[in-house]
């Protein structure tokens, strides 16, 4: 494609070479244009239209998109009295170089702007929009999701607005999905898991944290029909899992090396036994909250090398250091 230029109005000097000179296929936009923050690229637009046209050919060609990385405008600088007569700089002072403040990052971007940003993506593999979750709705997600069906990673936490109809339209059309973030949003339910469960085979990595419409029935459906190919999950802050949703995942989920049960409070030490018997890959698990969890179904695990973010009991602590140092230290064991 060749490079459309507008005149800067400006002398040019032979032999020079301005950046849009150089091929925007090759060298703007796979190596200059991609290590630039978003938030950066949307001022650059509003240099001239050669500029805008650029921006424009990089966002059509966009394949990562997280809201977060948008900033809002900062506000002008307050007015300044004029500076006092200073000396020259001595030949020290002129090494000084004032780096330029970090871009803030703004808590969500409006809507109209998500639209206009991502109204001809049609390459996305990853979508975070966490930061609009105050406004986000299927009006304006399920569009998204038709023209982009090679996502793998969609992170849709804290988006109450939305629906099944948003879920369903993620499920059926993007059949390579493999992460998925529905953290917080309490609209997720029994068969909106059921529909996302027979229609992404690619699932890896799951977050369900406080989906508290989800009870054993609907994790047991999820594990009979992805359990081979899941690596991750949190079922967080949910006290309708229980030991019945546990067992069903560690019968069904060889190669799960992440689990989450932090709060799920009907969770107890045969489900965890389970998990130790079924699961070899296991590599973490958070139980903290889970009272009814006892260290003894946790020993099992700790002996592997897994990750759990709860302390073994003080008596077991000690024993382990008789063991290790050779010698009793004098503490009394009994309390």
């Amino acid at each position: 494609m060749e490079p459309r230029m507008e005149p800067s109005g400006g002398e040019r000097e032979p032999g020079a070479v301005r950046l849009l000179d150089l091929p925007w296929e090759d060298v703007l936009l796979p190596h200059v244009l991609n290590r630039v923050p978003l938030c950066q690229l949307l001022r650059l637009q509003r240099v001239s239209r050669a500029f805008r046209a650029l921006v424009q050919l990089y966002l059509e060609r966009l394949r990562r998109f997280d809201a977060a990385q948008v900033s809002r405008v900062p506000p002008p600088p307050p007015a300044q009295p004029p500076a006092p007569l200073q000396r020259p700089p001595r030949p020290r002072d002129q090494l000084r170089v004032e780096v330029p403040a970090r871009p803030q990052v703004g808590p969500q971007i409006p809507r109209a702007a998500l639209a206009w940003i991502l109204r001809d993506a049609k390459g996305l593999q990853e979508l975070a929009l966490a930061p609009c979750h105050e406004w986000l709705s299927d009006e304006d997600l399920v569009p998204v999701l038709a023209r982009n069906p090679q996502l793998r990673s969609v992170a849709l936490a804290g988006c109450g607005q939305l629906s099944r109809r948003a879920l369903g339209a993620l499920a059926e059309g993007c059949p390579n999905l493999r992460r998925l973030s529905l953290a917080h949003c309490d609209w997720v339910d029994g068969l909106a898991l059921r529909g996302l469960a027979d229609r992404c085979p690619a699932l890896e990595e799951l977050d369900l944290t406080a989906c508290r419409q989800l009870k054993d029935e609907a994790i047991v459906y999820l594990a009979q029909r992805r359990g081979a190919g899941l690596r991750s999950l949190s079922l967080a802050v949910n006290a309708n899992v229980g030991d019945t949703a546990v067992q069903e995942l560690a019968r069904n989920c060889p190669e799960l090396e992440h689990l989450d049960l932090t709060g799920c409070l009907r969770v107890g030490s045969d489900g965890v036994r389970t998990l130790a018997e079924y699961c070899p890959a296991l590599r973490s698990l958070r139980v903290r909250h889970c009272h009814h969890v006892a260290e003894p179904s946790l020993s099992r695990l700790r002996k592997r090398g897994v990750d759990i973010d709860v302390e073994p009991p003080l008596h077991q602590a000690l024993v382990l250091l008789q063991d290790m140092a050779g010698f009793a230290p004098f503490v009394n064991l009994q309390v």
